[in-house]
């Protein structure tokens, strides 16, 4: 099934919502209109009712009925649908006067007398409508009557007919209308999709500079644009850094391939003795080793920078991680006269060969980088909610502008495209990697010709 228009769902939706409350509104205003007049029609027959009681208690016996009816006389005068009936109740019922349009006596019999006031709705043989009000009242020498006063709302139920006739009549313009006005706002409410629309296919791998525009914007479009432009300077990040990613490792694996293709070329051109090609051999196993770790060093790294890397964590001492990772390291601080100064205790939930690899990378780069003689502190201490192992060195030191950078992958600094972390150029990008998948944090601070230190942030226990 094809998927239909957003536009055309949302406009029929609101002109059926619109169509369904003026058909709702038209029926209550029918309602109320109807209830109106009725309201209407019973208070004036109240009001009529009680001038009739008044002019029988004080100014007419029975007998003076038929004779002198002035005073009922003036109440119905005047009022062509009006009619006022007083039947007697003693003897066979029979009425004692009648005023105004005739109406059917057995019907008018059959309304009950209550010395309340009472209304009754009935209809004539004729079907007109009609609503009887009816008391019973005394006449002046002490009688009892029962009054009916009777009026017919024809014109009442006219009036509601014509109103509901152009109601209907009126209800197709209206709902025509209310469906142009739904398709406009709906158009104009659309209007930024189709122009994030736009923007999306112009977006590609080549063309990531493009942002939506957020001025303007209801607040849910607003947030919607705000996040796909948050979206795009990852992904415009994330494509810039794979990019510089890409050359850095063509320039690191070219350089030791091209030395193999260049030693073996020169030795195959012509006979050489068996030392010679002795001494190839073992240049070339260095430059391999290197390729080796270099493809090491980047399947690790693609390993713990998946996003659903989940790796077991257990308690690590991490005063004993720097005790096993400084004994390896013993013989290479030796030959320089360093000192490996130990200090502070702490668990953490980590892998403990992750802990030793970032440990081991810091220290690495620590004594290439130190003067002979100079000690280096590994340190553990408490910082709040959070445990900080830092590895501190006295060096040259490194300059401002390269510490942001110093834990992407291939990042050279110096004009001599030196590696500032040395061998393949990706043990601080692991070393990162590793905290990362700890959801802790890697911090470096440095002084020229000062201290040096890198700072692994875990979270406490």
């Amino acid at each position: 099934m094809k998927p239909g228009r957003l536009s055309l769902r949302l406009g029929l939706s609101v002109t059926l919502m619109g169509a369904t409350l003026v058909l709702l509104l038209a029926c209550l205003a029918v309602l109320a209109l109807d209830h109106e007049l009725d309201s209407r029609a019973r208070k004036s027959l109240g009001a009529k009712m009680t001038q009739i009681e008044h002019g029988l208690r004080i100014d007419l016996k029975s007998a003076d009925l038929q004779t002198s009816a002035h005073p009922l006389l003036d109440v119905v005068m005047g009022h062509d649908n009006m009619s006022l009936s007083v039947i007697a109740l003693t003897g066979r019922h029979s009425a004692l006067l009648t005023l105004g349009p005739g109406l059917d006596a057995q019907a008018l019999m059959q309304i009950p007398g209550t010395a309340q006031l009472a209304f009754s709705s009935w209809r004539d043989s004729d079907g007109n409508h009609l609503l009887t009000a009816s008391r019973l009242m005394r006449l002046q020498d002490g009688s009892e009557v029962r009054v009916l006063l009777t009026v017919n709302r024809a014109d009442d139920h006219s009036l509601l007919q014509a109103y509901l006739r152009s109601t209907l009549v009126a209800l197709p313009l209206l709902l025509l209308l209310i469906g142009v006005g739904a398709w406009k706002l709906v158009q104009r409410g659309l209007k930024p999709l189709r122009r994030f629309r736009q923007i999306a296919e112009q977006v590609s791998a080549q063309q990531l500079a493009l942002r939506l525009p957020v001025d303007g914007l209801p607040l849910e479009l607003s947030d919607l644009a705000k996040a796909i432009n948050i979206m795009l300077d990852r992904l415009d990040s994330g494509v810039q850094q794979l990019s510089q990613f890409s050359d850095d490792l063509a320039h690191e694996l070219r350089t030791p391939i091209g030395n193999l293709m260049g030693k073996a070329q020169v030795t195959l051109s012509r006979e050489r003795p068996v030392e010679q090609y002795r001494d190839v051999l073992e240049a070339s196993i260095e430059e391999l080793t290197r390729l080796n770790r270099i493809i090491n060093d980047m399947l690790f790294l693609a390993q713990v920078s998946q996003p659903q890397t989940q790796v077991p964590l257990k308690s690590v001492a991490l005063a004993d991680e720097v005790a096993r990772v400084s004994e390896l390291f013993e013989f290479s601080a030796e030959q320089k006269d360093i000192t490996l100064r130990q200090q502070g205790w702490g668990m953490v939930q980590a892998d403990r060969l992750m802990v030793q690899r970032a440990l081991s990378n810091m220290l690495s780069n620590a004594i290439r980088h130190s003067p002979e003689g100079q000690p280096i502190d590994i340190v553990i201490e408490r910082r709040g909610d959070e445990l900080c192992l830092w590895v501190e060195n006295h060096g040259p030191g490194i300059e401002p502008e390269h510490l942001p950078y110093l834990f992407d992958r291939f990042y050279r600094a110096g004009s001599g495209r030196s590696r500032l972390e040395g061998g393949t150029g990706l043990g601080l990008a692991i070393v990162k990697s590793i905290m990362d998948v700890h959801g802790g944090r890697v911090e470096v601070s440095s002084q020229l010709n000062g201290l040096t230190r890198f700072s692994l942030v875990f979270a406490k226990i």
